[in-house]
């Protein structure tokens, strides 16, 4: 038996995909160090919950790996300009690698799977699921590859990475998925026209 990959992906959805991660790209700016902690606060997590939320699974996960060859091609595109496959393999690179996870639970929550075009053409996504694609795509599935990515690699025990590189995110990431799936819901008619 074998997989039935989906349908060839239209110019225009490969370009929507395209202008996500150049967005992801520009968020990763926004980038506040924390004194007890080597992950800093960025604004990329927002950017990967908009992927998701307004691309559906697919595409969303899609222009997150499209962000991540970016950067492993040398693009200053990771927080603070960074680039290249050290940051991939250092102690927050898993954060990074959950962009791909996290898009695609974010997409899937929120549009149940394929059908997010037929919704957000009605103008039908709501906030609500929006929300939950937001939280558990955007914070949870980052969070889970992050902490296991920082505890791996600096050797602090799970209980101290989370402490380190989950704990202090979570006011602000839930702020920032509560507005990501604000913005959706306005965009996604804009997007699916």
């Amino acid at each position: 038996m074998s997989a039935r990959p989906g349908p060839p992906l239209s110019t225009r959805q490969l370009v929507l995909a395209a202008m996500l991660a150049a967005v992801t790209s520009v968020l990763a700016y926004v980038r506040i160090p924390l004194p007890m902690s080597p992950v800093p606060i960025t604004g990329q997590t927002f950017g990967l919950m908009l992927a998701g939320l307004l691309l559906g699974p697919r595409l969303g996960a899609l222009s997150q790996l499209v962000y991540l060859l970016m950067g492993l091609a040398g693009l200053p595109v990771f927080a603070g300009g960074q680039a290249g496959l050290g940051v991939l393999l250092g102690p927050t690179g898993g954060y990074l690698w959950g962009h791909v996870a996290g898009a695609y639970v974010a997409g899937l929550v929120a549009g149940g799977g394929a059908r997010l075009p037929q919704r957000a053409r009605k103008g039908s996504i709501g906030f609500g699921r929006s929300l939950l694609g937001a939280v558990l795509g955007g914070i949870v599935a980052v969070y889970v590859l992050g902490v296991l990515q920082l505890a791996a690699v600096t050797g602090m025990g799970w209980q101290a990475a989370l402490m380190a590189g989950a704990v202090p995110f979570l006011p602000g990431d839930a702020l920032k998925a509560a507005a990501a799936a604000a913005v959706a819901v306005r965009l996604a008619p804009l997007v699916s026209r």
